[in-house]
Formats: structure tokens, C-alpha cells, sequence
């Protein structure tokens, strides 16, 4: 996090944590509410490691931990239940941008929440099938890279957003699980 001032100029990935009244105050003061709720074991992820270098995650947590999401008005409008778990973002840091680290921290997160009792999660990935973006724009995953791992589309809240879920059944597992194979970085 630190090699990249926080991610995007200085989230630190807590957007999706903040209650009304909660935002705009800068990177440090992120750094140190994203700090906090870690300890309080109110902030979770699945990191991707390097050696003992953080070179990618996968955000999610249980709906009340992560009550903010983007298009959250249109969200609301079709909502019928919510999940259980929601996956919101991801980062990866741009030297291993294209090796499957954002794949591989998203299969994680899914053990992981099959480990704490499983259950509906949704995530809120973009479409840009057929077009150019800049990576940046991604951090909410793509929509191939969701039905990849067996989501599937609910609804479409913004131009390219959409609202995607899967059922994840518990899996009872002990606490050392099997880990999905780390992406391994090209030559």
C-alpha cells in the first residue's frame, strides 16, 4: 500500500467501510480508519503476496461492514435481498497487472468466506467487454473475471456496472485449508 500512496491516490480501500458524514478527509486520515478497523477484526481481505511483498487483494466482508457501493441509489431501487457477504474491490499492483493475481485473491476470498459460514455475496463488477480502459477504472473487478469464478448477472445498475451473486456454501473447513495456486508471474 505504502509503494502506492494508499492506491488511488489515497483510498486505502475504505469507501466501501464509510457511513454518512464519514468521507472526504484525505489519505492519511483513510490510512489510519483502514489501520483501526483492521485491528478491530471489522475489515476484511484476501491478500496476495510476493515473498513478503502485498502485490494484491481482494476486498470483501459481511453487508454491514461495507454498507457503501457505487450506484448504490440504482442498487437499492431493484433490491429485492441483501447478501450475506459483498466483494468490492481489488488492487494489484501494476507490475503484476495481467499474471491472475486479481482471480486468485478473488478464489480466496470465497474459500475464506466458505470458512466463516458461507452464504450469498454479491459483488459489483464493470463491463468493458470490447473496449479500452485503463486499469484503474477496475477496482471493482471485471464482469468475465465474476462469471469466471460461477457468479452470475442479476441486474445492471450504471452503464457498465452490474450487480452479480453466488451462493457460497459453508465449507466446515479446518483452520489450515487448501489455498488456490498462486499466479506465477511471466518471464
Amino acid at each position: 500500500m505504502e509503494k502506492h500512496n494508499g492506491i488511488f491516490g489515497g483510498c486505502w480501500c475504505i469507501s466501501f467501510h464509510l457511513k454518512p458524514g464519514e468521507g472526504k478527509r484525505g489519505a492519511d486520515a483513510y490510512r489510519a480508519m483502514k489501520e483501526a478497523r483492521v485491528r478491530e477484526g471489522t475489515a476484511h481481505a484476501a491478500l496476495v503476496f510476493d515473498g513478503s511483498d502485498a502485490i494484491g487483494w481482494c476486498q470483501f466482508g459481511p453487508t454491514a461492514e461495507l454498507p457503501n457501493i457505487r450506484s448504490k441509489k440504482e442498487y437499492e431501487e431493484g433490491l429485492d435481498q441483501l447478501p450475506d457477504w459483498r466483494v468490492t474491490c481489488f488492487f494489484v499492483d501494476r507490475e503484476w497487472r495481467g499474471e491472475g493475481v486479481a482471480q486468485f485473491a478473488l478464489r480466496a476470498a470465497l474459500e475464506e468466506i466458505a470458512r466463516l459460514g458461507g452464504g450469498v455475496v454479491e459483488a459489483y463488477p464493470e463491463d468493458y467487454t470490447g473496449e479500452r480502459t485503463s486499469n484503474s477504472f477496475l477496482c471493482s473487478g471485471t464482469l468475465g473475471m465474476f462469471e469466471n469464478a460461477g457468479f452470475k448477472k442479476l441486474r445492471k445498475i450504471a452503464m457498465r456496472r452490474w450487480v452479480v451473486r453466488q451462493e457460497v456454501r459453508s465449507s466446515n473447513a479446518a483452520p489450515a485449508m487448501a489455498r488456490p495456486r498462486a499466479p506465477s508471474k511471466a518471464a
